[in-house]
C-alpha cells in the first residue's frame, strides 16, 4: 500500500494574478507603495516579457498540470492564501491584501487541489465574510478546505479524502504567530477564524495529533499544515523542530511547512520527512527585486511516496516562473536548487540528489 501525495506550497491567485485572469476583480489595493494591482503585472512583463491579459485560466500553471497527470499523486494539497471574494472590505491593520474574484475560481481548479489548508496569514485579508465566501467557493467546485470555519471546531475538523485503496489522508491545517497571523483572527466557540497557535510547542503536537487520532482509522494516512515563520531566511527555531519531532513520534506521516516565499530546509525524521518550508508555487513577485540571493523565481512540488512499513520516498518536481506561469527550470537552476537545498539541510542529516529524471531526490545522508 504505497501512495504518493503531492505538497505544495503558498498558492497566492490575487493582486497581479487575478489581474491577467478572464474575470479581474477591482484592481485597488492598500499597500504602501502599490495602489493598483496591475502594477505587478507590469513588474513581471519588465522581467521577462508580455503576459496575454487576459490569458486562460490554466495559464499560471504552465506545463505542471501534464507534469502531474504523468507522476499521478493520489492526492494534491497546497496553502491556499487568497480570499476568493467579492468583498471590497479590507482588513485594517494589514499591508498587504489578497483577494481573487470568485468568476476566477476556476483558475484554482486547473490545478487539481484535493485539499486548500487556510490557516494562514491572508485567509481573512477581507474579514469574516471574505474567508466565509472563500469556503462556500471552494465546497461549490468540490475542494476541500481546512484549518478555518465558522468556528473552532469547525477549523480543527480535519479534511479527508479517500485513497484509492480505500484507505483515507486525514489532514490539519494550523498556523502561528510567526507567519504573522493577527491574534483576533483565531477562531474560537462561537467565532469564526483559523487554527492559530502563538508558540508551536510540544504539548500543541500532541493536541494537534490527538485531534487527528480521534478521526483515524487503523492504517491511515496523517499530515499536519503548519504556516510559520517569516517571509525570508532558512533558520530552523529549536521549537520548530521539536514541535515538529512530537508529531512525527506521535504517528503523523508528514510535516507541511510553509510561509517563507523560497523552500526551507527538508529532515528526514524515522522516515518520514519534514518540509519546514515549501516555497510560494504562485504569486505575482516576479520583477520584485531585493532578494535575489534566495532564487524566489525557482519553485518545487514535493512527491512524498509513503510506505506504512519502510522510510517515505521524497522527490521534487523544479519549476521557475515566467511571465506569471510556471515552467520546467534549465539544468543550471535546477543544479542551484540541489545544491542550495542540500547545503541549508545538512545539519538535519539530508543529502539532496538529481534523479535521471531531473527531478529531485531528498533522504537521510549515509
Amino acid at each position: 500500500m504505497r501512495d504518493t501525495v503531492l505538497l505544495g506550497g503558498d498558492v497566492m491567485l490575487g493582486r497581479g494574478v487575478d489581474q491577467v485572469l478572464p474575470q479581474p476583480g477591482v484592481p485597488e489595493l492598500r499597500e504602501p507603495w502599490v495602489r493598483d494591482a496591475r502594477r505587478y503585472v507590469e513588474l513581471a512583463e519588465w522581467a521577462h516579457g508580455s503576459v496575454p491579459r487576459p490569458c486562460g485560466y490554466d495559464w499560471v500553471w504552465g506545463e505542471v498540470p501534464g507534469l502531474l497527470d504523468e507522476l499521478a499523486p493520489e492526492m494534491r494539497l497546497v496553502n491556499l492564501e487568497t480570499a476568493i471574494t467579492a468583498d471590497g472590505c479590507f482588513a485594517p491593520g494589514k499591508g498587504i491584501h489578497y483577494r481573487m474574484q470568485p468568476g476566477n475560481l476556476p483558475a484554482l481548479a486547473a490545478f487539481a487541489p484535493d485539499v486548500c489548508a487556510l490557516s494562514n496569514n491572508h485567509a481573512l485579508d477581507f474579514g469574516i465574510g471574505g474567508l466565509m465566501d472563500t469556503l462556500d467557493a471552494l465546497a461549490g467546485v468540490g475542494i476541500r478546505a481546512v484549518g478555518a470555519g465558522a468556528d473552532l471546531a469547525a477549523a480543527q475538523q480535519p479534511a479527508a479524502v479517500p485513497l484509492p485503496d480505500g484507505r483515507r489522508v486525514l489532514i490539519a491545517s494550523v498556523s502561528t504567530r510567526s507567519s504573522g497571523v493577527p491574534p483576533d483572527w483565531a477562531a474560537a466557540p462561537g467565532r469564526p477564524g483559523v487554527w492559530r497557535l502563538d508558540h508551536p510547542s510540544v504539548r500543541h503536537a500532541d493536541e494537534i495529533a490527538a485531534h487527528l487520532a480521534a478521526h483515524r482509522r487503523d492504517g491511515e494516512l496523517a499530515i499536519v499544515s503548519v504556516h510559520w515563520g517569516s517571509n525570508w531566511g532558512y533558520g530552523i527555531g529549536l521549537s520548530e523542530q521539536q514541535f515538529a519531532h512530537r508529531l512525527i513520534d506521535a504517528g503523523i506521516d508528514i510535516v507541511h511547512g510553509h510561509s517563507a516565499h523560497h523552500p526551507r530546509p527538508i529532515e528526514i525524521y524515522r522516515g518520514r520527512p519534514i518540509l519546514y518550508g515549501c516555497g510560494d508555487v504562485i504569486d505575482d513577485y516576479e520583477g520584485i527585486g531585493g532578494h535575489e540571493s534566495y532564487r524566489p523565481d525557482l519553485r518545487l512540488l514535493y512527491l512524498v511516496t509513503l510506505d506504512p512499513v519502510g522510510p517515505a520516498l521524497l522527490r521534487m518536481l523544479p519549476l521557475r516562473i515566467r511571465r506569471m506561469r510556471l515552467e520546467r527550470p534549465g539544468r543550471s537552476d535546477t543544479q542551484w536548487l540541489r545544491a542550495r537545498l542540500a547545503d541549508i539541510s545538512h545539519r538535519f542529516g539530508t543529502r539532496v540528489e538529481i534523479a535521471p529524471d531531473d527531478l529531485l531526490t531528498a533522504g537521510p545522508a549515509v
